[in-house]
């Protein structure tokens, strides 16, 4: 019998997009952060000691308990659809049951509705800083991005999204974070707001308005979102993953009704569809009416977090940096004096000093170097004690690199 002739090993062919795709930066930290003994200023994870376990628990057991159904393949809850109108009305957005679509957080909510605007090779408008899982959603289109620049105090450059836009721009849609910018920490002001709606209305633009944060409010009187003031236009993007907690993976999108069909074919095509379970689970919880009073209870335990850490920045880094106190969500940007590199500086850190945080650079589009001498700090997943702990280590690593 002759032996068949050995063939050389040859690799699956992977489409064009994927050969040079990477992991993000937030992944890659996640696994650095897990390491025994490590402080992690670095995700922006929740307090999972404020998760309400108890009447999570409580909500699972009745659904369990009640519901038949609540393991088996179903629609998405009409109940939880109703609910989040009310959630919504909390946010200053007057929306309908039809205009809400659920997903599997907000990460699927881009996701959805990028497959649903934007072609391969399009252009995307969003800020020169963005959130490294909104650039993982748009990588496989290879789009030409379009940036703009960002006021750490009012938030989007709108006068430069308006020069675009006049001069020819027509992206197939704006990406926006309106409440505690990730990763800026920023809030857009009210004004800025109602120019961009106004843009996107002007140039038949939508703005995909990404509100994962805006629950987590620091003011007395917070902006409404951008969906409150057009409901055409506005593509708006919610979670439950910072008021409730993130493993539900339940969120949700307000979009034109006319929307929801094509949306939920994209989703079948996806996961079928959002746990059943999961979302009759919520609803029992946001049937209890505990929602308002936890979201209350978010708010001041994470403004008094934020203020642990503006003050041991104030007590511990160089007069040169620069900060901004975030009025919303769970991240402060700080810029180091001109000459720092924060991709050195983390090595240092994590190695010498045991904590972590994220470079600026992991968030820079394009491949740009804006953020070499920034760095994102998280302030919501650690204790004060932690927070004043880690502000001061990373103190002591940053002058090992500017000296």
């Amino acid at each position: 019998m002759t032996n068949p002739v050995p063939t050389a090993r040859k690799e699956i062919s992977l489409a064009t997009w994927t050969r040079t795709v990477k992991r993000s930066a937030l992944q890659e930290m996640l696994i650095a952060a897990s390491r025994p003994g490590i402080i992690s200023l670095a995700l922006g994870l929740p307090a999972s000691e404020l998760f309400p376990v108890s009447e999570y628990e409580r909500a699972a057991g009745q659904v369990l308990a009640t519901d038949p159904d609540a393991l088996q393949y179903g629609p998405p809850s009409k109940l939880l659809r109703t609910q989040i109108v009310s959630i919504m009305a909390q946010r200053g957005v007057t929306c309908r049951e039809e205009q809400v679509f659920l997903t599997a957080g907000a990460q699927q909510g881009m996701n959805l509705l990028a497959r649903l605007l934007l072609e391969s090779g399009g252009q995307v408008l969003t800020e020169e800083m963005a959130y490294t899982g909104f650039q993982q959603v748009i990588e496989p289109f290879e789009p030409r991005v379009l940036t703009v620049p960002t006021d750490l105090e009012t938030g989007i450059d709108v006068d430069a999204v308006e020069t675009l836009l006049r001069d020819g721009a027509r992206p197939a849609f704006i990406y926006a974070i309106p409440d505690g910018h990730n990763p800026l920490g920023v809030s857009m002001s009210a004004e800025k707001r109602r120019r961009l709606v106004e843009l996107a209305r002007r140039y038949q633009t939508p703005i995909m308005e990404d509100d994962a944060y805006g629950f987590i409010s620091y003011r007395k009187s917070a902006t409404p979102p951008m969906r409150a003031l057009d409901e055409q236009w506005v593509l708006y993007v919610g979670s439950f993953s910072k008021i409730l907690a993130p493993a539900l993976r339940v969120g949700w999108l307000i979009v034109p009704q006319e929307l929801t069909y094509k949306l939920s074919i994209l989703k079948e095509a996806t996961d079928i569809d959002t746990s059943t379970f999961t979302q009759r689970t919520v609803s029992a919880y946001l049937e209890t009416g505990h929602q308002s009073g936890h979201i209350q209870m978010l708010r001041r335990e994470y403004r008094a977090r934020r203020d642990a850490m503006l003050s041991a920045l104030a007590q511990h880094f160089p007069s040169e940096a620069r900060w901004e106190e975030p009025t919303g969500g769970v991240f402060i940007w700080v810029e180091l004096p001109v000459g720092a590199n924060t991709d050195e500086l983390l090595k240092i850190a994590i190695e010498t000093e045991q904590v972590a945080f994220i470079p600026g650079n992991a968030f820079c589009i394009g491949g740009s170097h804006k953020g070499i001498n920034s760095m994102r700090l998280n302030f919501s997943h650690c204790d004060i004690e932690r927070i004043e702990s880690g502000i001061a280590r990373l103190a002591r690593a940053l002058k090992v690199v500017l000296h």
